[in-house]
């Protein structure tokens, strides 16, 4: 898969601190490490995109960087759809910078000693549990400003098991109440429809009637999420607001976009849905992709068998 030319962070290059010593960083790569071309650039970008995603979770220099930091940047890393290479050449870069600083005397420590790369092959992927699920749709509270909004977007996006690229991405016009129904444009923009529950329904509907017509001001391209500015949700803007109900919820399990996603799937395997029509739901070209929940399904029957069977 091809890596995006530009991932939105809602902070752009230019207003990162100098605190991150991206350019002393860049000049090390060509003058130090004698990099090519092309690698130093690479280098460079990935470095400014950790520094993005730092300064959404609240750090403002390379120190307040912690080692969970740099695992959730990994996790961020795969959820952007970048390639397995793309994922261990920007980790490599991270490395890189932390020696660079080191050296420097910018930093006495260095997190990414134990960062590890992507493991080849699949994995079983991580899921809430139902209960988890409740409480992270329950948890955006009425006192919060954009509540109706937060909620239809945790719903839709577990309710329907969609890409973060797809929740970001979803119009006015393709969200059918009245049947329903979601229209999702996925990879290659093939179209599928996904159906929707009452509770996604009930949410997006209070969404649309109460919010978004405030928000919108002329900027909002017809995307149905919309930030406090009335422009279409970024993906980092998406995961910032994950992130904020997951932490409010009380969730301890690493929750990324993509983990409602694989929750929807597994939950709907648990409770005894056809593979097939999982597959079209989440839009897998290919059924082994979807045979992955299988196992998933398979461990949590085995923790049910080892949980109740008097010789579990």
């Amino acid at each position: 898969m091809a890596e995006p030319a530009d991932v939105p962070s809602g902070i752009p290059v230019e207003a990162i601190p100098r605190a991150f010593l991206l350019e002393p960083f860049g000049d090390f790569l060509a003058l130090e490490q004698g990099a090519a071309p092309n690698t130093s650039a690479a280098y460079a970008r990935d470095v400014a995109r950790l520094a993005q995603f730092a300064m959404i979770t609240g750090a403002r220099a390379p120190t307040e960087i912690t080692a969970r930091t740099l695992r959730d940047f990994v996790y961020h890393l795969k959820d952007l759809g970048l390639a397995p290479t793309s994922i261990r050449r920007g980790i490599s870069a991270v490395r890189t910078y932390y020696r660079f600083l080191l050296a420097e005397g910018h930093v006495v420590r260095d997190p990414s000693e134990r960062l590890d790369a992507p493991k080849r092959g699949r994995t079983l992927p991580d899921v809430l549990s139902a209960e988890e699920a409740a409480r992270l749709l329950a948890a955006p509270s009425l006192d919060e400003p954009l509540a109706f909004r937060d909620r239809a977007m945790l719903e839709l996006a577990y309710g329907a098991g969609l890409r973060v690229s797809e929740w970001i991405g979803l119009a006015v016009r393709d969200v059918l109440l009245d049947d329903g129904l979601l229209r999702v444009f996925g990879k290659g923009s093939k179209e599928r429809l996904v159906p929707i529950g009452r509770s996604a329904i009930g949410a997006a509907a209070i969404y649309l009637r109460e919010l978004r017509p405030r928000l919108e001001r002329g900027a909002g391209q017809g995307i149905l999420f919309l930030n406090a500015r009335g422009e279409p949700l970024t993906r980092m803007g998406a995961w910032k607001i994950l992130r904020k109900y997951v932490l409010l919820a009380g969730i301890e399990k690493h929750v990324s976009p993509h983990t409602l996603r694989h929750s929807f799937a597994t939950h709907l395997l648990e409770g005894g849905a056809d593979l097939r029509a999982v597959q079209d739901m989440l839009g897998h070209a290919d059924i082994s992709t979807t045979q992955i929940y299988t196992h998933v399904d398979r461990e949590y029957l085995r923790s049910v068998h080892k949980q109740f069977h008097p010789r579990g």
